[in-house]
C-alpha cells in the first residue's frame, strides 16, 4: 500500500507526564490530596520542561516525521485571567524546534490537566467552563498559527470519568472502589459540556489558524460476546459515541486505542489476570487499533482518522516491536478497506509518568529518573525505519488475518 507524502509517522506525549512540577495544575493538587488513587507523584516526571530539545532531537535522528506534545493551562493561565507571555514564549520555542527537527508539531490544548482554580470553581461541572476554556484557547491561538494540527481536548470521555473522580474523593468508601480500579462511567453532563467546549475551541482555531482541527476519543475497542449485540450497541453509546459523533464534521478525529474489551449480558467483562497481560493489567489486544479506527469512521460519518495514541506498557522492547507491527498491520486492513487514516502517532515518546504510576513503560525511549538520560530503545529505530521507508507491516508478513 503506497501511503501519501504527507502520512504522520511520530510519537506523543502529554505535558504533566514529561515536563515536571506543574505546581498550579488540578493533578498536582490530586497528587497531594489522593494517595490512595495516586500513590506515587510527577514530581520533576522526566523534565521534558527542559529537555525538549533533546527529546525532539531524537525522534528527528530516528526518521519520524511528527511530534504530538501539548501546552499546559496551568501554566500558560496560572491564576484566572492571567496569561503569562513566558510560557506561551516557551510553548512557541517547542513548536519551532519541532519545526526545526524537521517534525510537524500535532500540540494539544487539554490532557487531562488543567489549572488548579478552575477545578475549584467547579472545573468542567462550572455554568461558564465553555467559557473559560474559550479565553484560555483565545490565548494560545496566536502562537499556534502556523501548527498544521491542533488536538482541542485529549479523551473527552476519560475527562468526564475523572471529573466524576475528582468529586468522590472525599467519600472513603469511594476512594477504596476507584483504587480497586473500578472507574465510574463517563459523566453525561460533564460529556456535554466537553463537546460544547470543543464545538466552541473549534470555532475560535479555525477563525484565528490554518490548523486541522479534532480532538482524541479513548476508544475501548468493544466487541460482542456470541448474541450481545445490543449490549454492545449500549456499551458504545455510553462510552464513547457521543464523542465520536461530535467530532462528525471536524478535519480529523483522534483515534486512541490500547486493548479490546468484550461486552456480554451484563455489560463490560471484566479482563482476568492472564500472563500475556500488559504492566497495566489491559489484555493484549493489538487488533484493538483496527477495530477502534473502523469504529470511529463509521460513527463520525467519515471524518478523517489520526491515531493520536497506541502502544503498550512492557519493560520487553522486543514485545513493544512485535505489538506495535501486528497493530499497523491492522491499521493497514482498515485503511485497504477505505478508512481514510492520517497518520500514526505512537504513545508513547518517552518512559513516562502515568498518571499516579511510574511502573507501566509505554515509551519508546527509556530515562534515568534520577539524571534524566535519554536511552532510545530499539523499538523507535525499528519505527523510524518504517517512517522513512513509509510503508505499514502487511497482514500476510506478520501471519495475520485481516
Amino acid at each position: 500500500m503506497k501511503l501519501p507524502d504527507t502520512f504522520l509517522w511520530g510519537a506523543a506525549t502529554s505535558p504533566h507526564q514529561t515536563e515536571g512540577n506543574n505546581l498550579n495544575s488540578d493533578w498536582w493538587a490530586l497528587e497531594t490530596g489522593a494517595p490512595q488513587i495516586l500513590p506515587e507523584r510527577s514530581g520533576d516526571a522526566v523534565d521534558s520542561y527542559h529537555r525538549y530539545h533533546e527529546d525532539m532531537t531524537l525522534l528527528g535522528q530516528a526518521g519520524l516525521n511528527a511530534y504530538r506534545f501539548g501546552v499546559e493551562w496551568a501554566r500558560i493561565e496560572p491564576t484566572r485571567g492571567q496569561v503569562s507571555r513566558a510560557m506561551l514564549d516557551h510553548y512557541r520555542r517547542m513548536i519551532d524546534t519541532a519545526l526545526d527537527r524537521g517534525l510537524t508539531p500535532v500540540v494539544t490544548l487539554h490532557h487531562f490537566t488543567g489549572p488548579a482554580w478552575f477545578a475549584d470553581s467547579g472545573g468542567w461541572a462550572s455554568s461558564d467552563a465553555v467559557g473559560r476554556f474559550s479565553d484560555f484557547v483565545t490565548a494560545v491561538a496566536p502562537i499556534l498559527v502556523d501548527v498544521p494540527w491542533v488536538c482541542t481536548i485529549n479523551e473527552p470521555n476519560m475527562v468526564a470519568i475523572m471529573a466524576s473522580v475528582q468529586q468522590m474523593v472525599a467519600d472513603p468508601q469511594a476512594v477504596r472502589v476507584i483504587a480497586a480500579g473500578a472507574l465510574p462511567e463517563p459523566d453525561p453532563d460533564i460529556g456535554r459540556i466537553l463537546i460544547d467546549s470543543h464545538h466552541a475551541a473549534t470555532a475560535i482555531l479555525r477563525s484565528e489558524t490554518s490548523a486541522a482541527v479534532g480532538w482524541s476519543i479513548a476508544q475501548q475497542a468493544f466487541v460482542a460476546a456470541p448474541g450481545c449485540e445490543r449490549q454492545l450497541a449500549e456499551a458504545n453509546r455510553v462510552w464513547e459515541d457521543p464523542y465520536l459523533e461530535a467530532a462528525a464534521g471536524d478535519d480529523f478525529v483522534g483515534s486512541q486505542a490500547y486493548t479490546s474489551r468484550t461486552v456480554g449480558e451484563d455489560g463490560i467483562v471484566a479482563h482476568p489476570d492472564h500472563p500475556d497481560n500488559t504492566l497495566t493489567g489491559w489484555a493484549y489486544r493489538p487488533d484493538a487499533l483496527g477495530i477502534a479506527v473502523r469504529h470511529a469512521w463509521e460513527v463520525t460519518g467519515g471524518t478523517p482518522v489520526l491515531v493520536t495514541e497506541n502502544g503498550i506498557a512492557t519493560d520487553d522492547d522486543t514485545r513493544r516491536i512485535a505489538y506495535t507491527g501486528e497493530a499497523l498491520a491492522h491499521l493497514r486492513a482498515a485503511m485497504a478497506d477505505g478508512v481514510d487514516v492520517r497518520g500514526y502517532l505512537h504513545w508513547s515518546a518517552l518512559d513516562n509518568y502515568e498518571w499516579g504510576h511510574w511502573r507501566p513503560t509505554f515509551g519508546l525511549i527509556a530515562v534515568d529518573r534520577r539524571t534524566f538520560a535519554r536511552t532510545p530503545k530499539p523499538s523507535l529505530a525499528w519505527l523510524g525505519d518504517l517512517a522513512r521507508a513509509n510503508t505499514l507491516p502487511t497482514p500476510e508478513h506478520l501471519n495475520l488475518s485481516n
